[in-house]
């Protein structure tokens, strides 16, 4: 199946069992397998649907990957989507994470579980950089660029990476200075067609 055959989910359970199984898969990380279960494995979005969706999800409050199923599952079934594909990303999750916190509880003072902690947040880190990887390639169909949206990302990185900026200003700063270079672009090429 080429990626240009977008599919759709048939109902709100194949849309609470994708959910589901997407949130079994990503502990420490679930925006990496999200875009591997819908984009690359069901079809469900293209990668530049994708990236819209996670976009907009991270400048609303709360958890991405939440705000992106709410919508996700809005477009196709309205609010009875919204619940399905939320309530897919946390029912067993959640039975799962009680179970482990009643485990921590009692096991937290031996050094081998402290370790594998550490061990594994440098998983979690390698699975965002490997989303960021395999997005990046949605950068050179930008309206703004691939040049400029590289300055952007570089900014982004060193604002909060290396100064330490407080993440809502930084997305609210450069996010705004986006929005508003995409949007002066998008206007120039409607206003020139050629």
């Amino acid at each position: 199946m080429t990626q240009d055959v977008l599919l759709a989910p048939h109902s709100t359970g194949a849309l609470f069992g994708a959910f589901t199984r997407l949130a079994l898969q990503g502990f420490g990380g679930v925006l990496a397998v999200a875009q591997r279960e819908l984009v690359e494995r069901l079809h469900w979005l293209s990668q530049e649907e994708f990236v819209e969706l996670l976009s907009i999800s991270q400048v609303m409050p709360g958890p991405n990957i939440i705000n992106l199923a709410l919508i996700f599952g809005d477009r196709h079934f309205g609010w009875r989507g919204s619940l399905a594909a939320v309530g897919g990303l946390l029912a067993v999750p959640l039975a799962i994470v009680l179970a482990l916190a009643a485990l921590y509880a009692h096991f937290s003072g031996v050094p081998q579980v402290a370790g594998a902690l550490r061990g594994m947040g440098a998983v979690a880190a390698g699975l965002v950089l490997a989303t960021a990887c395999k997005l990046a390639g949605t950068l050179k169909r930008n309206a703004m660029g691939l040049a400029v949206c590289s300055a952007i990302v570089a900014a982004t990185a060193l604002a909060i990476g290396w100064l330490r900026w407080p993440l809502v200003w930084v997305v609210l700063g450069l996010g705004a200075l986006g929005y508003t270079l995409a949007w002066r672009t998008l206007a120039a090429r409607q206003a020139d067609p050629r």
